[in-house]
């Protein structure tokens, strides 16, 4: 009985969140207008101008870690899984990340899909395009449990542009 209870109230507690980011277009942790602003908006390919080749590997790193665009540009980030592990590239603030990686910590089954995220299986490549819209740092983690902690995080420093 107190597991069927516990695990109705975790069921309940899941489809909530999924009937929220549904309804909202988002993914449960908020992606939603707000943080957008912050991080940028997903960008259209054909207007990419550079390429960033992004590793991730079971040391619980990013190479690089830390990448310098220009507010305004439209990068291609083409992702691949060194590791044995399940890894992802998740873009957001660092308020916005450190919520979902608590999120992920209880529910790892998790499964994403929203433009400013990818996940890999293990020698999987993948890729994200995204705009940067505003100057300043903008964060990217892997929220798979224990990652984040472990240290499997970068920045992206935008530069002003003289607009």
């Amino acid at each position: 009985m107190k597991h069927t209870l516990r695990n109705t109230a975790l069921a309940a507690l899941v489809a909530l969140a999924a009937a929220g980011a549904s309804a909202s277009g988002t993914h449960a942790g908020g992606h939603g207008h707000e943080a957008n602003e912050a991080i940028g908006k997903p960008g259209v390919a054909t207007k990419a101008t550079r390429t960033i080749n992004v590793d991730m590997t079971d040391s619980m790193r990013f190479t690089p870690a830390d990448i310098s665009v220009k507010q305004g540009e439209t990068v291609r980030f083409v992702i691949k899984n060194s590791g044995q592990l399940k890894h992802e590239l998740v873009i957001g603030t660092e308020k916005e990340l450190k919520e979902h990686y608590e999120v992920m910590k209880k529910n790892p089954e998790m499964e994403h899909s929203d433009p400013n995220m990818v996940t890999l299986a293990a020698g999987k490549s993948g890729e994200i395009v995204w705009q940067f819209t505003k100057a300043g740092k903008v964060d990217f983690a892997c929220l798979q449990p224990g990652h984040y902690d472990a240290g499997m995080k970068g920045a992206v420093n935008v530069t002003k542009t003289g607009k």
